[in-house]
């Protein structure tokens, strides 16, 4: 029987929970490198894509488009639906709303692969100081991914045109306002989540130390960070392939010579030693999606659902 995991189904399972399962299949052996890469369709009025997985039982696909226009239709960009399947049978076992899904991943990766930093970052006390680029899904979700994990004193949030402070935020600045700047030199976390197609942070800004998650870009001539930035971190990656093929602010990097393929750092190869990331430059965690990331957080979401259901069927149980 397939079952459906809604919206507050998946999100039920918590960026901390998210962020487990991605360090959890990474510990035991999953490679990025083996995943099939996502076929980009071109439709009239955006994209199709398709984003195919398998790990051990599993196997599963997300089916997502992109809109540019709907944001004046006052309708979602981005939609999805997510199939997860029994890899012995290939039979369908739930289907996923998957803009939640993609919502609570996406951080979450981001999150796992910057987790000994951030909490380096607050070995002396005190909470992380946070500037986020982009007021959307995934700037809140990557600040509540943060939250979940470490202490966060400060959250600044930086947009195109300003606008009211969200909920989660403590300001709001706008792009040019000489704030923005300011705040980016004091960030402990810089968090870039926009639609953008040149460089939202000046990378002269970033101080040593800091951590930056990038995640708006996954077009080869679209980027959110600049070369001076790139050059100057450590830059990690889901897969080296993936980052040449998709991942803009890399491939215009490596183009403009400031960074070199060698020089990127896989999370497959990280694993094991989460730790050993220089921390006298800043860490750069770029991100394009993968599906290999939906499948694991999708089979963590579908077993807390079956756990919570198995459990309230239990005798002397109530929900």
């Amino acid at each position: 029987m397939t079952v459906t995991l809604d919206a507050a189904d998946v999100f039920a399972l918590g960026p901390a929970g998210a962020v487990s399962a991605i360090r959890a299949a990474l510990a035991a052996g999953l490679d990025p490198d083996g995943d099939v890469p996502r076929a980009v369709v071109p439709l009239a009025h955006g994209q199709g894509l398709l984003m195919p997985s398998e790990s051990g039982d599993w196997f599963g696909v997300k089916i997502a488009t992109v809109a540019p226009g709907n944001a004046a239709r006052g309708l979602r960009r981005i939609n999805a639906t997510y199939l997860l399947h029994d890899s012995a049978t290939l039979t369908p076992v739930a289907q996923l709303d998957g803009v939640a899904l993609t919502t609570l991943r996406t951080p979450a990766v981001s999150v796992a692969a910057g987790l000994d930093r951030l909490r380096a970052l607050v070995g002396g006390g005190g909470g992380l100081r946070l500037v986020v680029f982009g007021a959307g899904p995934q700037g809140e979700g990557h600040v509540a991914a943060v939250r979940a994990h470490v202490p966060v004193a400060d959250v600044t949030v930086v947009t195109r045109r300003g606008g009211p402070v969200p909920g989660w935020a403590d300001r709001s600045l706008t792009a040019d306002d000489g704030g923005a700047a300011a705040a980016v030199r004091c960030a402990d976390v810089v968090v870039t989540a926009t639609s953008a197609r040149e460089p939202v942070v000046d990378g002269r800004l970033v101080r040593d130390g800091a951590v930056v998650l990038a995640v708006g870009s996954h077009e080869p001539d679209v980027r959110e960070l600049d070369s001076v930035l790139m050059g100057r971190a450590t830059v990690l990656v889901e897969s080296r392939a993936t980052a040449l093929r998709e991942a803009g602010d890399v491939v215009m990097a490596v183009h403009e010579g400031a960074l070199a393929p060698g020089d990127l750092v896989p999370l497959a190869e990280l694993n094991g030693s989460w730790g050993d990331v220089p921390a006298d430059r800043p860490l750069v965690v770029k991100t394009c999606g993968m599906g290999w990331q939906d499948l694991v957080v999708a089979i963590a979401a579908h077993r807390r659902k079956e756990g919570m259901e198995a459990k309230e069927g239990m005798p002397g149980e109530r929900s």
